[in-house]
């Protein structure tokens, strides 16, 4: 698969700001892992191969441990997950598939109940960045691994 256009090369300030939206939403203050899981959830949703792809070999780099990965795609029967990190996967669903009616106040207080007020806030800007990185990568169909001498992304030893 080829991609279909370069979006970086097509809009280089738009690009510039998507950048500089995600470094400063992986600097908010949200743990790594949260922010590996909240990636990887998103794009499994979204059908970003470039993305998931991407996002994994990130998380096997910072030391996440592989079968949390693998499990991230059935997180509510796995145990692996803590109550903070399973809110996380749950609220990156519910804004990543938005229901019709608008996020419920139950989907809400279950999120809030785990997050201050600062970390949902940052939360769901790092769910609203992947999906826009997700939306350009479905989009231009950006092959997985296309990017991984840039990001350095070979490190993970996964091919």
């Amino acid at each position: 698969m080829t991609a279909r256009l370069s979006y970086m090369q097509q809009s280089p300030d738009l690009f510039r700001k998507v950048v500089a939206l995600s470094t400063a939403s992986k600097a908010s203050g949200l743990t790594p892992a949260i922010l590996n899981l909240v990636d990887i959830r998103a794009s499994q949703l979204n059908g970003c191969g470039f993305c998931l792809d991407m996002h994994v070999k990130e998380a096997k780099i910072r030391g996440e441990r592989e079968l949390r990965v693998h499990h991230v795609a059935i997180w509510r029967e796995s145990a692996l997950f803590d109550a903070r990190e399973r809110a996380a996967l749950a609220w990156t669903e519910v804004l990543t598939r938005l229901p019709e009616h608008g996020v419920s106040d139950a989907d809400f207080a279950a999120a809030r109940a785990q997050f201050s007020e600062k970390d949902l806030s940052d939360l769901t800007f790092a769910v609203a960045t992947i999906n826009t990185w997700n939306r350009l990568n479905v989009a231009f169909r950006n092959p997985p691994g296309s990017a991984d001498e840039a990001f350095g992304l070979q490190r993970a030893g996964l091919s």
